[in-house]
């Protein structure tokens, strides 16, 4: 079984923290191989852990995606907890007043779009202005961490979805990603990434022995975290991702589709790795729901071969053949198309538009990964 930075860090290295004033950005995925919450136990131990920092979904990852966090006290510990996904995404000085060190411990997806990442950075920034040390306690990339994919974001399509430079699939921990972060933004912290402990670049998050906590409501596990990287830009059309159902980002569909008529149309397309059916679910919560949707559900059948954007962008190219007139990206918030956040360009909604191919679009991505790929060599931890 692999061990994560948190289980290293209360095993071996506890000392170094002993005395200093914490403050923790954690969520429910922060526990240890033996599902012990690290708040708990860094309480237990006679840590001095002065502030608790939620990040997206709340500290026990009950809130739901994009919903505002509201700053509380933890119930168990009386200890105040600081919202980093309501008014504010970066700690105040106010917050931070206390505090000599800050402990990252949160399970990350592997994506560029997944928001803890840059709550990381966003901490890693406030406390290198601060002189405050960073400690991030690392864990595994679930989708593994050889696979680098996807464009790079353009600089005027960044945002908490989507910034720095990474493709879709980085195929980076997040203690390889504070490294980054740390050199490549100039934020002068004092940083230490505690490693893990027999953790390959080839694990799939199966391979490592330890139990799923879903990091976020719909993260369900691994064939949903497989499918995301792709099926995560269905959140920038009027098609459902599946949320408000038990197969999120694996279901994809909407009232007005055939899904017999979607799936021959697809299938033209050839694309490796995957298979489809016809399905019909009705969301309980979010799109269409309480509405009954005709679509599609995916299925890998080859993890080697299988291409989660290109398959997504295929489903694209598919229903834009079919269903020009009904398919659509969601409105624009503030002049920005959450397409475009997500892709981090508006390629993929002007071609989408145009009709023009997305899948022979992100193939002409290939180089953009291979560039990130070198970049991203000496902040890497693992063989």
């Amino acid at each position: 079984m692999v061990k994560t930075g948190l289980d290293r860090l209360i095993e071996e290295k506890e000392h170094v923290l002993k005395g200093k004033k914490i403050g923790l950005i954690m969520n429910h995925t922060s526990v240890d191989r033996n599902l012990h919450l690290s708040l708990d136990m860094l309480v237990e131990l006679g840590f001095n852990v002065k502030a608790i920092f939620a990040p997206e979904h709340g500290v026990r990852g009950d809130v739901a995606a994009g919903q505002t966090v509201e700053n509380q006290v933890d119930a168990r510990t009386n200890i105040p907890v600081y919202s980093l996904y309501g008014k504010q995404k970066r700690p105040t000085s106010e917050m931070l007043k206390e505090i000599d060190v800050l402990i990252f411990d949160i399970q990350d997806l592997g994506v560029r779009f997944y928001t803890y990442i840059y709550t990381l950075a966003y901490c890693m920034e406030e406390a290198g202005k601060r002189g405050i040390e960073v400690y991030v306690l690392d864990r595994p990339n679930p989708i593994n961490g050889a696979t680098v994919t996807g464009n790079i974001v353009d600089p005027q399509f960044e945002s908490f979805v989507g910034k720095y430079g990474l493709p879709i699939r980085h195929g980076m921990t997040v203690g390889e990603l504070a490294q980054y972060f740390n050199r490549e933004l100039n934020m002068n912290v004092r940083l230490t990434v505690v490693t893990m402990e027999g953790w390959k670049r080839t694990m799939s998050y199966d391979d490592t022995g330890l139990p799923w906590i879903m990091p976020s409501p719909n993260a369900t596990g691994k064939t949903m975290s497989a499918l995301y990287p792709g099926t995560c830009f269905f959140e920038g059309t009027n098609v459902s991702e599946g949320r408000g159902t038990t197969a999120p980002f694996k279901w994809i569909g909407a009232p007005w589709i055939d899904a017999y008529k979607w799936r021959a149309e697809f299938e033209k397309l050839a694309l490796p790795g995957v298979q489809v059916r016809p399905v019909t679910f009705t969301p309980l919560i979010s799109k269409y729901q309480g509405e009954v949707c005709y679509g599609l559900d995916l299925h890998i059948y080859n993890e080697d071969e299988f291409e989660p954007i290109e398959t997504s962008l295929g489903l694209i190219d598919s229903l834009v053949v079919l269903y020009r007139d009904k398919f659509q990206w969601t409105a624009p918030i503030n002049g920005r198309y959450f397409i475009d956040l997500i892709s981090g360009t508006d390629q993929v909604r002007r071609l989408g538009d145009r009709g023009d191919s997305l899948v022979n679009w992100i193939r002409g991505k290939g180089e953009e990964a291979k560039q990130f790929e070198e970049k991203r060599k000496p902040y890497l931890l693992y063989d």
